[in-house]
């Protein structure tokens, strides 16, 4: 796995990040949603550096010229609900991006701290020839992803793989790159050491989709 860490360099994505982590400010769930979707244009842009272009000639109103333009098709597959403020941070870059969407979620059957992954509904495109970025806000144990990339490939036939992450563990990062295809490329904006025993990311920053829509029963 190819693991790009953006939080490495300085930038002004050091002020989203923190303001997502800051228990103040992230109370305030229209500037969380904002910032996830702020940050998801910058990993998209920084995503976008990697991919594939074609020369083109465009006409303006004087006369012509020949640009780069993106040549990959793009499907966009967001985990439900987490996912929905990164994909639309993806989306704004990658407009012409097809939409997918598929959900999981942490089932604790002895109610304890050990859970399974479920995953139960899929909506997508066909993948045939297309690049597939799979966002997920929290890359914590990993076990969505993999779950998520397990689901998808008895139903699509997956080609080149972008995974999004806003933050990720070290022991999540490490779970992934033993079940994803060796050139997969993971663009995480932060990482973090620890998870806890209940499997969060330490110091992380919470539940992403409490903190973007609300509590759950």
């Amino acid at each position: 796995m190819i693991i790009h860490h953006l939080e490495k360099e300085n930038s002004i994505l050091n002020k989203f990040i923190s303001e997502i982590r800051e228990v103040t400010i992230q109370k305030d769930s229209l500037r969380f949603r904002r910032n996830i979707e702020r940050i998801g244009e910058i990993l998209g842009y920084e995503l976008s550096k990697h991919l594939n272009y074609n020369p083109t000639n465009i006409t303006t109103c004087l006369g012509t010229k020949n640009v780069n333009l993106l040549s990959n098709k793009i499907v966009l597959c967001s985990i439900l609900r987490a996912g929905l403020p990164l994909h639309q941070g993806l989306l704004n870059y990658f407009d012409d991006a097809e939409s997918a969407f598929i959900s999981a979620y942490r089932h604790h059957p002895n109610n304890d701290k050990k859970f399974e992954i479920v995953v139960e509904y899929f909506a997508a495109p066909d993948f045939n020839n297309k690049t597939l970025l799979l966002a997920d806000p929290m890359l914590a144990t990993g076990q969505s992803l993999v779950a998520v990339y397990e689901a998808i490939k008895k139903q699509r036939n997956i080609g080149e793989i972008h995974v999004v992450s806003v933050i990720g563990s070290v022991e999540g990062i490490d779970y992934i790159k033993n079940h994803f295809p060796e050139n997969t490329h993971l663009w995480i904006a932060a990482i973090d050491d620890e998870l806890n025993d209940k499997g969060y990311i330490v110091p992380g920053l919470g539940d992403a989709g409490d903190l973007a829509f609300g509590e759950k029963i």
